[in-house]
């Protein structure tokens, strides 16, 4: 198993909390507060566990786990607001893995 993600941000249904990850503590605060709404709202509708990863190559990957017992996850459910969130939400998304490119892997971006 590769360990080489960074989580952005997490939101738990088992536990009702959400956790930003400290390292992003510089987003603007509209997007954080999506990032929460996002997510909260997610383990809200679909119950489970949701985290925003990225990778090594630093693309964003929306990853979720459910208990093997809960009977009311919504397997079904969770993948279609994945496409849905990967839709709506594809210029956040897109801004999100830029910040971490240059502010947090110290990478070069090319200006056009």
């Amino acid at each position: 198993m590769n360990d080489n993600k960074v989580v952005l941000c997490a939101s738990s249904k088992y536990e009702e909390k959400y956790y930003l990850n400290p390292e992003f503590d510089r987003l603007p605060d509209a997007i954080k507060d999506e990032l929460k709404a996002m997510c909260v709202l997610f383990t809200e509708d679909i119950g489970g566990i949701i985290t925003l990863e990225f990778d090594e190559d630093g693309h964003l990957n929306f990853v979720t786990i459910a208990d093997e017992d809960d009977i009311l996850y919504d397997e079904i459910g969770c993948a279609l607001k994945i496409k849905q969130y990967q839709q709506t939400k594809r210029e956040l998304m897109e801004s999100l893995e830029l910040f971490y490119k240059v502010f947090i892997l110290g990478e070069d971006i090319p200006v056009e």
